[in-house]
């Protein structure tokens, strides 16, 4: 469905090392990662697009010159892309924090992981944010084996109220799905100086009103080899999913 044009800023965190893929990905930031026919990073961008959103700030760092290279000034995709440059790693908190002077327009806006992608209609998700007056609105999803990540507990109205840590033991459950809604004003939360998003922010705000909306559709990140060899074989999955026709086409660009 056509949603028109999304007037609200889009930060995609790019900036970290990919220490686990150096192995299958020497000479690459991870999100620059080849799927099929294109990078994950790029992947994500048109999903974007196809929901109508066209302000972009890449949060990069490691090798940044090569995202800025890929992605221009955006006009390619009719978007708007624009960089925060990390000088030293800040962390996913941090890497908010340094954008800041790109969001002093915007009362909400949006944070994406860019090393993974998750089936979601992003206008809903801000139409419940708005609707719950929340501070933070997180994509969650179930998966049946959470231990490679941090698990979210739920109150009966989706109110987060605990960030487990990882555990390494095989079990299902909530997981923070990697995109986020937030309020201008949890900028006030994030200190200068570098910090973690998922574990020195969020579970400080949960005195707030910190709200979940749980996904069922494809979640997939590419963070260790043997994920990223598994979005390989899904590309054509993840292509629909970011509501794009599979590309063997590379000439192929996205019309206006």
């Amino acid at each position: 469905m056509d949603l028109g044009i999304v007037k609200v800023p889009v930060l995609l965190l790019v900036g970290g090392f990919g220490t686990r893929l150096r192995s299958v990905l020497s000479d690459k930031p991870k999100p620059l990662a080849p799927i099929g026919e294109i990078s994950f990073l790029e992947l994500l961008v048109l999903q974007l697009r196809s929901q109508g959103f066209r302000q972009l700030v890449m949060c990069s760092g490691f090798r940044a010159e090569q995202i800025r290279r890929e992605f221009g000034d955006g006009s390619k995709w009719s978007m708007r892309v624009e960089y925060s440059e990390e000088t030293q790693p800040l962390g996913t908190a941090g890497a908010i924090k340094l954008a800041e002077p790109f969001l002093e327009r915007s009362p909400e806006f949006v944070v994406m992981n860019g090393d993974s992608f998750l089936e979601i209609d992003l206008g809903q998700l801000i139409r419940i944010h708005r609707e719950q007056g929340a501070l933070a609105t997180i994509a969650v999803r179930r998966v049946p084996d959470a231990s490679r990540y941090g698990t979210v507990q739920l109150d009966d109205c989706n109110r987060i109220t605990q960030f487990s840590e990882k555990t390494g033991i095989q079990s299902s459950g909530i997981i923070n799905g990697g995109v986020y809604v937030f309020n201008r004003d949890i900028l006030q939360e994030i200190p200068n100086a570098p910090s973690s998003l998922e574990q020195d922010v969020l579970p400080g705000m949960l005195k707030h009103r910190v709200f979940a909306v749980e996904q069922t559709g494809m979640f997939i990140d590419i963070g260790t080899p043997e994920d990223y060899a598994r979005a390989q074989s899904l590309y054509h999955s993840l292509s629909r999913a970011a509501g794009l026709e599979p590309r063997t086409d590379r000439s192929r660009q996205p019309q206006g």
